[in-house]
């Protein structure tokens, strides 16, 4: 038996009046999900439990079986693991967002953030910021490291661990000074990184060549996430399998580490609208063949277009990931006359309403080539419909691989 679980980062959304009250689910030209979804098992899961943020480390977690109660310390220190970063134990690891801030006030808080991506800066611009911000602001025992386009990580010795930051993607168009780190609560050394860092940022040459494109600066850095080292049970101890993850972002790439799982790199994978789609279904086939008995594909695409506001590209996106990912990928199980069975859903709902991630259950479709069902169209409302919900998500998996 081969399972295969695609996740389209964020694809869940609210009727957009734009799209005549329709989500980008129920707008998108998807075939193929749709026509697996119809002889699924179809329903709708809840991959963040109460009173838990909806972040990625939280949904991805409980997908691949490990409950976020349990196991999710800050989606950091496993995108530390994905860097090959060392941690000892009072080591804390902070996400680092290269932001753009509005320039219109040199007063840091009465700024506004603009982009939480700036743009989709690319990995080399921001390396060479990252250089900038270790030279500029050195401290024994805090080193900032470059990861993906925007997303970087600081190792911290002896930062608080379970400091209270405000994610960035979540006050979009906002003046920030209400969400920085407060000196009061023990923020004061995490609020003058990101005020001097911003002085370091805002003149860089990098910065200044991006604004001569008209492009956005990076001109600031946003600490959140921390967390300290993490620990998975190995995956394939687990279930018996053995596992393979696709991705193109640092966090799923972490996750699959911490897990023992083997990690698959796709040239020209971004983690934004403009991916290597098709390399994605590539390297998944190649995992197959490589004798992986669990391929997880994550595609973060869906939930970048969420964050920016992008509903046509989000619809796109969605009928990439059906053509160019999940297409190839069908045709190649069934080529192998073996049996198999694939899990398709969304991590969480990233609202182009709201442009940020949301807690609310998604739907999902689990397909098995031995069985077809009575399923329906894989849309929200229809998986909702279907009166088939798991409240653990956590749980889902189980459901999934035959042990």
């Amino acid at each position: 038996m081969k399972y295969f679980v695609l996740i389209p980062d964020g694809m869940a959304d609210r009727p957009i009046p734009a799209f005549d009250g329709k989500t980008p689910m129920e707008k998108a030209n998807k075939p193929v999900m749709d026509t697996l979804a119809s002889v699924s098992r179809c329903g709708t899961v809840l991959n963040v439990p109460t009173g838990m943020v909806p972040e990625s480390d939280t949904a991805n977690l409980a997908i691949l079986s490990y409950d976020p109660k349990i196991y999710s310390k800050g989606r950091s220190p496993l995108e530390a693991m994905s860097l090959g970063l060392s941690m000892d134990p009072d080591d804390t690891a902070i996400r680092c967002n290269v932001v753009t801030l509005s320039e219109d006030t040199d007063v840091y808080e009465d700024r506004t953030i603009i982009d939480h991506s700036s743009g989709d800066i690319t990995t080399e611009e921001a390396a060479e910021l990252v250089a900038a911000l270790n030279e500029a602001l050195p401290m024994e025992g805090r080193v900032l490291h470059t990861g993906v386009s925007y997303r970087h990580c600081m190792i911290w010795k002896d930062a608080d661990p379970t400091y209270n930051f405000e994610r960035p993607h979540d006050h979009l168009g906002q003046v920030i000074g209400a969400f920085l780190p407060k000196e009061e609560d023990g923020g004061a050394a995490f609020l003058e990184f990101m005020k001097k860092g911003c002085e370091v940022l805002e003149h860089h040459p990098v910065n200044e060549a991006r604004r001569a494109k008209g492009l956005r600066p990076a001109n600031s850095p946003w600490l959140w996430s921390p967390g300290r080292k993490p620990a998975l049970p190995n995956f394939a101890e687990k279930w018996g399998v053995k596992g393979a993850v696709v991705c193109a972002v640092d966090l799923i790439k972490g996750i699959g580490v911490c897990a023992g799982c083997d990690i698959y790199a796709v040239e020209g994978a971004t983690g934004n609208y403009y991916t290597n789609y098709a390399g994605k279904g590539q390297a998944a086939i190649k995992a197959f063949e490589d004798g992986h008995d669990f391929v997880y594909v994550h595609v973060e695409a869906p939930d970048e277009c969420g964050h920016q506001g992008e509903a046509e590209q989000k619809v796109s996106s969605i009928e990439k990931i059906d053509t160019e990912v999940l297409s190839p990928v069908l045709d190649y199980l069934r080529s192998t006359g073996e049996d198999f069975k694939i899990l398709c859903l969304p991590d969480h709902p990233t609202p182009i309403e709201i442009r940020t991630h949301s807690p609310e259950p998604v739907p999902f479709f689990l397909y098995d080539s031995r069985e077809e069902k009575t399923g329906t169209k894989f849309t929200e409302a229809c998986c909702e419909a279907m009166n088939d919900y798991v409240p653990v998500g956590s749980d889902l998996l189980g459901d999934v691989i035959e042990k």
